[in-house]
């Protein structure tokens, strides 16, 4: 892990440090602290069993002059000392180019935007890498903030099972939704929002079937801060719900459970 962090949190540093300053020309930003708890399966290798885990992220997205920048980093640690999400960090940056940015154009009623999209998604204790080139389509729905699909490749650069890591993959590929739809009950503001992704099935090094996955992780939250303090956007509480079919590839292991969530934005 520690070979990994050299290799990977210098980089990750700065694209956080360039995105978030405002010098770089951010037409708009978002940046939120996630604290998450719930109870949540470990894979097969790790004794599939339920542990109280909890996560805290750094989320940011931001739109610039030609797209748009998001990116989290979370910090991951359970009950159980078994080897798996215990102190563990996994990260997650992808920047995309607007074709009606670049071009100065609008598209139709339905297709808001497209462009290429690039991921870039790391795991530390797993020493693992994956690229995420792709295109991005964006759609105009009513009472949705955004509504994103993106269709990626999976690329695999991971450090493999001979320099301590998880076994490395063959490639694969992604379909992701993103979104976000808030709305009002009276003077109460509330929000859904998440994404849901597939991932085909590859082959490890070691030879085994790494099955395909759907992870779906939508948020329900409520603008806590709007009705104690008059301060809209700025805290809200919920549950992020998980169903995550086959995790990790692990066709033994499905995670379906809700988890108490806090948002502090900065």
């Amino acid at each position: 892990m520690e070979k990994y962090c050299k290799r990977y949190i210098p980089i990750l540093l700065m694209v956080c440090l360039n995105s978030i300053n405002p010098a770089h020309g951010a037409e708009w930003s978002n940046t939120e602290i996630h604290f998450q708890y719930g109870e949540l399966k470990a894979p097969s290798f790790a004794n599939g069993v339920k542990a109280d885990t909890t996560i805290v992220t750094f989320q940011h997205a931001s739109g610039w002059k030609y797209g748009s920048n998001f990116f989290f980093i979370d910090r991951i640690d359970d009950n159980r000392p078994d080897g798996f999400n215990d102190q563990d960090w996994y990260g997650e940056w992808y920047t995309h180019l607007s074709v009606n940015k670049m071009s100065g154009r609008q598209r139709g009623a339905l297709l808001a935007d497209w462009g290429p999209v690039m991921g870039f998604n790391f795991a530390a204790d797993a020493s693992v890498t994956k690229y995420l080139p792709g295109i991005r389509f964006s759609w105009n729905v009513d009472g949705f903030a955004y509504l994103n699909t993106d269709f990626t490749a999976y690329i695999d650069d991971s450090e493999g099972v001979n320099n301590g890591g998880a076994p490395s993959d063959d490639d694969s590929y992604m379909i992701d939704v993103s979104w976000s739809y808030p709305f009002s009950i009276g003077e109460h503001a509330f929000m859904i929002s998440g994404h849901a992704e597939y991932i085909g099935e590859r082959t490890n090094e070691l030879g085994n079937e790494v099955s395909d996955w759907i992870l779906a992780q939508p948020q329900f939250r409520y603008d806590l801060g709007k009705t104690l303090w008059n301060d809209e956007g700025k805290v809200f509480i919920g549950i992020e719900y998980q169903y995550w079919k086959n995790k990790l590839g692990d066709k033994a292991i499905t995670d379906n459970v809700a988890q108490f969530l806090l948002v502090v934005q900065l």
